[in-house]
């Protein structure tokens, strides 16, 4: 049983918005009551052709970005309805209810190999994000080391974080072609523009502009070399969006070995969307952002006290959210953790390699992504001679029913996708396609 203050009953905390949280799994939540949504074949974890029955999406097209906005799977979509149903009939009640917050951390915790109490909630990548940087502590003279390949939401939470302590971010380039990158050249070119009072090395695992896949654990060891004989407060911290490489890849947190990462869990997981997490081991280096809606944070205001509690609890921003997508999350990681980790991220590794030699054998493509399959994940981009990015994607949808997408960045490629809702034989269409682009 958690502690809590003795003055606060537990209706009361929940009623103050307590419960708010990340789902459990719905065995003691679907007893009674119509039948939740969501109705698809039975589900056989280990046929292919059985989980991609278990999404709604058009068969007519093959969905190459389907992990940017993710549709969720049968099971996920009946946690949500019936969430939702629950929440609809009786609030007050299903508010006061199990701690879902803290199944769906066990569930984070059990895909990623970590603690529990180590997982914050989010809702996206970007808020994971902004929580991080908006919450560390810098001492005078530390700065943060970033990349030229890094997304918005890293550069502009970094800007945010330096306009608010003062402290320089710069910028280092680890590859001038991607598609020729080297994972020595990577850590060298890091190494090189570490300082001995960098606090901060803000990185993205898999680079969604090129689909170039970083050698974190490679990083993390050049570090954690760095930081030898370092003070504590003085010692670099890895931090690292994951977004690309979550569930995409099969790596837990021991393998990257870094000492943060924020993802989203509404793309290569196919989660609820507006969903993510923050997962770090180095919690006491800041400070919440949002006040959290725990228990140790509600005790600490009640008793006028400093809240004490994990960091990830205590860094999980209170308030109102979807919940019954929060909710629902612990099916996404049960799904996925039901096809295999392994088996997933080699699914994704197959149809990737063999997307990048299709289109690597076409003239009329530049492969942008690297082939070597360390130094990419799920992610393909290229680009096509005389061809636009964007008019690349709608000549796809139109002429051929290819689902593509464009890079969000100044120089746009055309990137695909495959995943568990793709076929090797899809893969052969789409390049098929993008052959006949001009």
């Amino acid at each position: 049983m958690r502690e809590h203050d003795p003055s606060m009953g537990r209706r009361a905390l929940l009623g103050a918005g307590l419960a708010a949280g990340a789902g459990a799994a719905l065995a003691g939540c679907t007893s009674g009551g119509t039948p939740p949504a969501g109705s698809a074949p039975p589900f056989d974890p280990a046929s292919w052709e059985s989980v991609r029955a278990q999404f709604a999406l058009d068969p007519a097209h093959a969905q190459f970005a389907a992990y940017v906005l993710a549709s969720h799977p049968a099971p996920v979509r009946r946690a949500v309805e019936e969430h939702r149903r629950r929440l609809d009939t009786d609030t007050a009640a299903y508010l006061d209810g199990p701690d879902r917050e803290q199944a769906v951390r066990e569930a984070a915790a059990a895909y990623l190999g970590g603690r529990a109490d180590d997982v914050a909630l989010t809702d996206s990548t970007t808020m994971g994000l902004g929580l991080l940087y908006g919450g560390l502590r810098l001492l005078a003279g530390q700065d943060v080391l970033t990349t030229e390949h890094d997304f918005y939401a890293t550069h502009e939470s970094l800007r945010l974080l330096a306009g608010r302590t003062g402290a320089e971010v710069r910028r280092a380039r680890l590859y001038d072609d991607p598609a020729a990158a080297s994972a020595d050249g990577i850590v060298s070119r890091l190494k090189d523009a570490l300082r001995p009072r960098t606090r901060v090395v803000a990185v993205t695992w898999v680079h969604s502009g090129t689909g170039v896949r970083l050698p974190v654990r490679e990083i993390a060891r050049m570090i954690a070399e760095a930081n030898a004989g370092r003070d504590e407060e003085d010692r670099a911290l890895l931090c690292v969006d994951g977004v690309h490489g979550f569930g995409a890849l099969a790596d837990g947190v021991a393998d990257l070995d870094c000492d943060f990462l924020a993802s989203g869990t509404h793309k290569w997981l196919y989660g609820p969307r507006g969903t993510g997490v923050l997962w770090g081991r180095a919690w006491d280096a800041l400070r919440p952002v949002v006040p959290s809606f725990s228990l140790p944070a509600f005790a600490g205001w009640i008793g006028g006290h400093e809240p004490s509690g994990p960091g990830g609890v205590l860094g999980t921003p209170g308030g109102y959210h979807s919940f019954e997508h929060r909710w629902a999350l612990g099916e996404a990681f049960a799904f996925h953790r039901a096809i295999g980790k392994d088996r997933v991220a080699a699914r994704i590794a197959e149809q990737a390699a063999r997307l990048k030699e299709g289109l690597a054998g076409l003239r009329n493509v530049r492969l942008i992504t690297p082939r070597d399959p360390g130094l990419s994940a799920g992610l393909v981009c290229c680009a096509v001679v005389g061809v636009e990015a964007d008019l690349a994607v709608l000549r796809l949808r139109e002429r051929h029913r290819i689902i593509a997408g464009v890079t969000p960045y100044r120089e746009a490629y055309l990137r695909f996708g495959p995943g568990i809702v793709t076929t090797p034989e899809e893969v052969d269409r789409a390049v098929k396609a993008v052959a006949t682009l001009e």
